[in-house]
């Protein structure tokens, strides 16, 4: 397969072949994870860290099942509990990682970045788990492995992605994915949850849900990101449902075959209705977290292998 990153640190970097390679190997592993016995050796002798700086539910269980069902020993390193806490470095965290000889590390950071400086300290592969407002590429994956499913193909497409953008990594990771395989994107929002220079991204932007949301064949709804946001965005919850939240009579504007996606966690009443949500006609939410541990297993299979070649490639070299 046409994989060559080291590292999984963004979207940025990964040629369309290249997101095509982890798109097919996780149709394969969809299919394992349905069977009875779920599991691989394709890690099997290898170490996973898991390195979760922020909260999280889903992308660290995925991850975590992800490595297990491929054979990986993994571990969950607790930052909470951990030296971080007292004052070590990321530097210095990176530095006592990579003396315990890992093979995968797995990190979502707070800060834009962060993720990318461990990768350039340790001699295993890197999985970014999200970093700050920067990326989420496994999000991004499993977000177009969902739609490639659904629709049948992943180009030439109407996406539109509504919501909290300028706080969003997701956004910003499909945004590169999508626009990558030959996508119409739309960015729908107020103005204040815009990142600045959105008119440079190469995307439609619309602050009407109406107007936007016509004629599209996928409708992505973030989340309010309160966590990132320092000051008045919103004048208020309500408000927001009414003009940018996706119900019933807001969905009717897009295509009728359209999809609904959500990258959790989801604040019904917020930017989407209950029952849109659980609609198992229109909503492909629970689809996403299936293609999630599918994706990663893909991610880390692939990384795996090219892991294994370079220290193949070294240890013949020494020999020589």
């Amino acid at each position: 397969m046409s994989f060559r990153a080291r590292h999984l640190l963004g979207i940025e970097h990964l040629a369309p072949d290249e997101i095509r390679a982890v798109l097919d190997l996780a149709e394969r592993y969809v299919d394992l994870n349905r069977r009875t016995v779920k599991s691989s050796d394709a890690l099997s002798g290898m170490t996973q860290i898991n390195m979760f700086f922020e909260n999280s539910t889903r992308t660290q269980a995925s991850f975590e099942l992800a490595g297990k069902r491929l054979g990986a020993d993994v571990m969950n390193m607790s930052v909470a509990q951990s030296s971080v806490k007292k004052g070590e470095t990321l530097i210095d965290t990176a530095l006592t990682l990579n003396a315990m000889h890992p093979d995968l590390l797995v990190v979502r950071h707070p800060n834009s970045g962060a993720v990318n400086l461990l990768a350039s300290k340790v001699n295993c592969a890197v999985l970014n788990a999200g970093d700050g407002r920067h990326e989420h590429p496994t999000q991004a994956l499993l977000d177009a492995l969902t739609i490639r499913r659904a629709k049948g193909r992943l180009q030439r497409l109407t996406v539109a992605i509504c919501g909290d953008i300028a706080h969003s990594r997701v956004a910003r990771s499909n945004l590169i994915l999508l626009g990558k395989m030959e996508n119409r994107i739309r960015l729908i929002g107020p103005p204040t949850l815009m990142p600045s220079g959105v008119g440079e991204f190469g995307c439609e932007v619309y602050d009407e849900m109406k107007e936007g949301l016509k004629g599209a064949d996928v409708v992505m709804m973030l989340r309010l990101q309160k966590e990132r946001m320092d000051g008045g965005f919103i004048p208020s919850e309500r408000e927001y449902y009414h003009r940018y939240g996706l119900d019933a009579e807001m969905l009717a504007y897009a295509s009728p075959e359209a999809i609904v996606m959500h990258p959790g966690p989801m604040n019904r009443g917020v930017e989407i209705d209950g029952e849109i949500a659980d609609d198992i006609n229109r909503s492909v939410i629970q689809d996403q977290v299936e293609m999630g541990v599918a994706v990663r297993m893909a991610c880390m299979d692939l990384l795996a292998r090219n892991l294994r070649a370079e220290r193949g490639a070294k240890a013949v070299g020494t020999l020589v």
